[in-house]
């Protein structure tokens, strides 16, 4: 387990979440490489991971994350990383330190809940404001959902697929009818949907388990069917 701020984005690849981070983790001296998978990341955002050690013959020692959560950062130094990395539209390096100094480690407040405010930044108009608001927003939702799926028993890299298959209907697709994922998530089978339904309250003997676990037979079949021609 590692927990630490993102000094560096290395990699990103948005439509799967492959990540490359290096993260000033508690009880190190030198700066981390992190090898894992997220919706979105950014410098200054705070993290926590589990996963292994790793020796790569390329890069060397990594720490290979089976599962990953990031959150804001609360020091002023990590908000201004965070905003000025690009991950909220509307705000640069320049107007983060703007934003950084009018409000300190209140901005995030202040932009979800009294977005008005941030008129009081010099360069900072109605346009600007709501589209700083607006992408905030975009930014809560990503995290809620991938919260909701962590603690459901679904590792990052799975959750980043279903986010990137749901979008923000994720949560209410799992909630609804999790066997969906083995429908419409390929590498995702039926144990694994399963037992993201067990952990939502599904009984063993619901009818909705039986007929999905009959409708995800006849895929394989016709899958295993295809393959064969």
């Amino acid at each position: 387990m590692l927990a630490g701020s993102i000094e560096r984005v290395t990699f990103h690849n948005p439509s799967n979440g492959f990540c490359v981070l290096r993260i000033k983790a508690r009880g190190h001296r030198d700066l981390v490489t992190v090898v894992g998978h997220a919706a979105e990341i950014s410098a200054g955002e705070w993290v926590t991971v589990s996963g292994v050690w790793v020796n790569d013959r390329e890069h060397g020692q990594q720490f290979k994350a089976a599962f990953l959560r990031a959150s804001a950062p609360t020091t002023a130094e990590g908000i201004e990383k965070y905003l000025g990395s690009g991950m909220i539209r509307g705000i640069g390096p320049i107007y983060a330190s703007k934003l950084v100094a009018t409000f300190g480690a209140e901005v995030f407040e202040v932009i979800e809940q009294t977005p008005e405010r941030l008129r009081e930044v010099p360069g900072i108009g109605p346009v600007r404001g709501q589209r700083i608001s607006q992408a905030w927003a975009d930014q809560k939702v990503v995290r809620e959902i991938m919260v909701f799926l962590h603690s459901h028993g679904v590792g990052t890299a799975r959750a980043v697929r279903i986010f990137k298959t749901y979008g923000n209907d994720a949560v209410q697709v799992m909630a609804e009818n999790p066997y969906r994922l083995a429908r419409d998530i390929r590498g995702i089978g039926f144990r694994t949907a399963d037992a993201s339904a067990a952990r939502l309250g599904i009984e063993p003997a619901a009818m909705i388990r039986l007929r999905a676990g009959i409708s995800y037979a006849l895929l394989e079949a016709s899958r295993a069917a295809q393959a064969g021609l």
